[in-house]
Parts: structure tokens; C-alpha cells; sequence
């Protein structure tokens, strides 16, 4: 009998440390994604010069997921890919903001209307560096223009690990970050997701 109650005992401390483990765990996921969710995204510059933004991720549950971002679920689903197979979600928004300063350069343009002959002035405008195109023509009574911007984002995710003295260990959070190569563009959102399993 006592060996039965041994045996209980011993069962019913595996389970109850089991569940304690998955608890802290959840609680510790539940902690990170409320500290994503409160950070600010932090701007800097690298090195060489470029636009950086890094954030936080959040860790959802599928169903979480589903939940949550019903609009980014469909849009997935329309692509074709089941939601239990996802592994991470990333959106970032960038603007361009650049001021010119240009010369406008003078062309007639020689118009027949019925009988007359008309003069039109169209005064023309270019401007261009590595990342940003502009051109365009001003005529009497309107403007048109044209405006090519090019831009790289680079997206890198990595862990951050515990630290305690001098060790390091496990995972504390998951940063992501941005890199703009264009230096008129400043990310102005940024998310990541990360699909978590049970």
C-alpha cells in the first residue's frame, strides 16, 4: 500500500511540475508580448550612415493570431498558405521625404490654333541621386510630374539572451531590425510576429 502512495505521490509532483513549467513559460511569453506592445520602436543610425529602426516582437498562439490580426489571416490565407504553418509575420512602413532645389529650364513650343500660331512656354525640371528620381514640366496652367523612388529594407531578427553576471542563456526577447539603404526614407512602423507552438 505505502509503495502505491509512494507511487501517487511521485506522479502527482511530476504533473503538478510539468504544468508549473508551462504556466511560467506562458506567463514569461504572455510579460514579453506586453512589453513589445508598450516599447516604442528605437530609431538610430549605423556606422555607414543608414536609417535604422528596431522592435520588439510579439509571440502569438495560431489561434491568437487568428484572433487578433483577422485582416493579415485572410491575406495569408489568400496566398495559399495554411495558418499552422506560418513561422513569423513582419510589416514595416517607410516614407520618403526629400526637399529640391532645381533650375527650371525654358521650351517653346510652337501651337496652331485655326489660324493663329501660338507660343507656349514649357519650363522643365530634373533632378536625380542614387535613390530618388524627380522630373517634370511646368506649363501655364498646370504641372506634371514624375517620381522614382528606390529603396531597400533589410530585416534581420535575433534573439536576445538572459544575462546574469557574466552568463548568458535561454532567450529574453526577439528583436527585429530595419535598415534602410535609402537615406531619405524613415521607417515609420514596424511589427514581427512570431508564430509560437505548444
Amino acid at each position: 500500500m505505502k509503495k502505491y502512495l509512494l507511487l501517487y505521490a511521485v506522479i502527482i509532483t511530476a504533473m503538478y511540475l510539468c504544468i508549473w513549467h508551462n504556466q511560467r513559460s506562458e506567463i514569461q511569453r504572455l510579460t514579453q508580448n506586453q512589453q513589445a506592445l508598450s516599447a516604442e520602436t528605437l530609431h538610430y543610425r549605423t556606422l555607414l550612415g543608414e536609417e535604422v529602426a528596431s522592435t520588439q516582437a510579439l509571440r502569438l498562439r495560431c489561434a491568437e493570431f487568428e484572433r487578433l490580426r483577422t485582416a493579415d489571416a485572410k491575406r495569408i490565407r489568400s496566398l495559399g498558405i495554411k495558418l499552422r504553418r506560418m513561422e513569423s509575420m513582419a510589416t514595416t512602413a517607410s516614407v520618403s521625404s526629400i526637399d529640391i532645389q532645381t533650375p527650371i529650364h525654358d521650351t517653346v513650343v510652337v501651337r496652331i490654333r485655326d489660324t493663329l500660331l501660338v507660343r507656349d512656354t514649357i519650363r522643365l525640371f530634373r533632378w536625380a541621386d542614387r535613390w530618388v528620381t524627380v522630373e517634370g514640366l511646368l506649363t501655364a496652367d498646370s504641372v506634371s510630374c514624375h517620381v522614382t523612388s528606390i529603396d531597400t529594407l533589410r530585416q534581420i531578427a535575433h534573439r536576445i539572451p538572459r544575462r546574469f553576471l557574466f552568463f548568458r542563456w535561454g532567450t529574453k526577447a526577439i528583436r527585429q531590425e530595419i535598415v534602410s539603404t535609402n537615406p531619405h526614407t524613415r521607417v515609420v512602423y514596424a511589427d514581427c510576429i512570431k508564430i509560437e507552438r505548444k
